[in-house]
């Protein structure tokens, strides 16, 4: 059994990281194809930080409190559910609800942890692991043999990125802003750029360009990028820390016959996450499991130091994933 109430983090206001405060809430009542986690730690992602500053809302039908991945027990199931059973430990993609001691998702969309992972790691895969797979591989449809460009090199994305590119044959070439963050992609066996003191484009340029290039910051980068891309190449967008508008050239586009997509997570259908879920345990669990593929952690906070922990992010001095410690894990 479980109790009535839990503490979780919420969003006073939107605002700075203060705002994210200590609660009460009803543990959540699993509907219909979803299950009850008891919650062991929660991820933390820059979608977080944009929603706690008012940026990024909920789905309307999901919690708005912060988290958008965690790992934990099955503690209870809604009607429906006929893959999972009580006790089993899984991380999951959430729609909300990760910075709690409770939280519901769609059964679908949970995942058993990878054999040889911690809870706590496995608490950093799934938000990282939906969002790069589906973008690298299934959007951009790299390939073995070809050169793949990814900004933000020791994000959580960036790292997850860099490893799943190589298990798969690429050629992997990652920004950063230190030399510290710049060994740490080299240590994954990436080809390393301190956009400090280098043009990504002039390093890409004696290779032919780039054939994919997965980016996070936009704005004054969407040009480069395009100039970065080689013949047929492909231009996939996930976030914009600089912004999304800028004045571009779509000549460059037509010329060198390339792709320019993206696109974002939380607000794809149940089935589309679902279909994103089943190919991460076909393909990446295994990857996982062989050790070709390791989660990074940078950090570990306690629940009731979420702003700490946002604060971190925001620094940008982190390298792979923060994580919130919610129960024994």
């Amino acid at each position: 059994m479980f109790p009535d109430a839990m503490n979780a983090v919420e969003i006073a206001a939107p605002g700075d990281a203060d705002q994210l405060q200590m609660t009460r809430r009803p543990v959540p009542v699993p509907r219909h194809d979803e299950i009850l986690i008891r919650v062991a730690y929660a991820g933390v992602n820059r979608p977080d930080v944009l929603q706690r500053q008012g940026s990024y809302a909920p789905p309307p039908d999901a919690s708005d409190l912060p988290g958008l991945e965690a790992s934990g027990e099955i503690v209870g199931m809604g009607a429906g559910v006929t893959r999972w059973k009580k006790g089993e430990t899984v991380c999951a993609l959430l729609p909300g609800g990760g910075y709690a001691e409770y939280v519901a998702c769609h059964a679908d969309h949970a995942l058993r942890v990878p054999a040889g992972l911690s809870l706590r790691e496995a608490a950093c895969l799934p938000e990282t692991a939906f969002t790069v797979w589906s973008n690298v591989v299934t959007r951009g449809g790299l390939r073995g043999g070809e050169r793949f460009l990814v900004h933000g090199g020791t994000s959580g994305i960036g790292m997850m990125a860099i490893q799943i590119a190589r298990a798969l044959g690429a050629r992997v070439f990652a920004t950063a802003g230190s030399d510290r963050k710049c060994a740490a992609i080299e240590s994954l066996g990436a080809t390393a750029i301190n956009y400090r003191n280098e043009d990504f484009t002039k390093r890409l340029a004696p290779e032919g360009g780039a054939d994919l290039i997965l980016d996070m910051v936009g704005g004054s980068y969407i040009p480069r990028n395009i100039k970065a891309l080689a013949n047929d190449g492909r231009l996939v967008m996930i976030a914009f820390l600089e912004g999304p508008k800028v004045e571009l050239n779509f000549a460059q586009v037509m010329v060198k016959r390339l792709t320019v997509t993206g696109s974002t997570l939380r607000p794809q259908s149940d089935v589309a996450k679902a279909e994103i879920a089943e190919a991460l345990r076909k393909q990446l669990w295994p990857l996982i499991v062989g050790g070709a593929v390791k989660v990074s952690i940078d950090s570990e906070f306690a629940l009731d130091a979420a702003a700490e922990a946002h604060r971190r992010m925001e620094s940008s001095d982190h390298i792979g994933k923060i994580v919130l410690k919610v129960a024994g894990g």
